[in-house]
């Protein structure tokens, strides 16, 4: 059986192929339509700009599943599994392509919708001890910065680096960050 695409679909489909490849500032409205086989026109009437048609194909928030869910004793390494796990270049692409994209105050915008629903809200709640909400947004940093040297600076240790000792190495910095009350009393750990 063929699947047909929709012109919308076709767009969207060559537009992230695109950015993902050559970046915001590298991808034209033009080299989208001729990669989706469709004139220009249609691309800004389905999108209605190449910000907007950037912000609808380059999603963050599904690289990371469901990755804060389950035991918080286990949340760093998994945050790090996720990241470094099937899909890898994918998600250090998007990534890259979002944050080249940042001189636009709307894709600025997306990236700070993203922290909050990847894991400001998610982990908020969860997370025992005080300071809860400034712990989930330390922990969207840590993830991003690791993000930040892989996809954007590419160390070539960390990007060479064996994945189950960076998961371990790592997620063990993130999970300092989650903390569990100490029952004697003591400051959160």
């Amino acid at each position: 059986m063929t699947v047909t695409l929709t012109t919308r679909e076709a767009i969207a489909r060559a537009a992230g192929a695109l950015f993902e490849q050559h970046g915001y500032t590298g991808t034209s409205v033009r080299a989208v339509a001729a990669e989706a086989g469709v004139d220009p026109a249609l691309v800004i009437r389905h999108f209605g700009s190449k910000e907007k048609l950037f912000l609808d194909t380059m999603d963050l928030q599904g690289h990371f599943g469901g990755a804060t869910l389950g035991p918080l004793e286990e949340l760093g390494e998994r945050l790090v599994a996720t990241l470094l796990g099937p899909g890898r270049d994918v998600r250090l692409s998007a990534y890259r392509a979002m944050v080249r994209a940042t001189d636009s105050e709307l894709v600025r915008a997306r990236l700070l919708d993203a922290l909050e629903e990847m894991f400001v809200g998610p982990l908020t709640p969860r997370l025992p001890g005080p300071h809860a909400e400034l712990r989930a947004r330390l922990i969207g940093a840590q993830v991003a910065g690791l993000l930040d040297q892989m996809a954007l600076v590419e160390d070539p240790v960390l990007v060479s680096v064996d994945p189950d000792l960076l998961t371990r190495t790592y997620g063990a910095a993130i999970q300092a960050l989650v903390g569990v009350p100490d029952p004697t009393g003591g400051p959160v750990s």
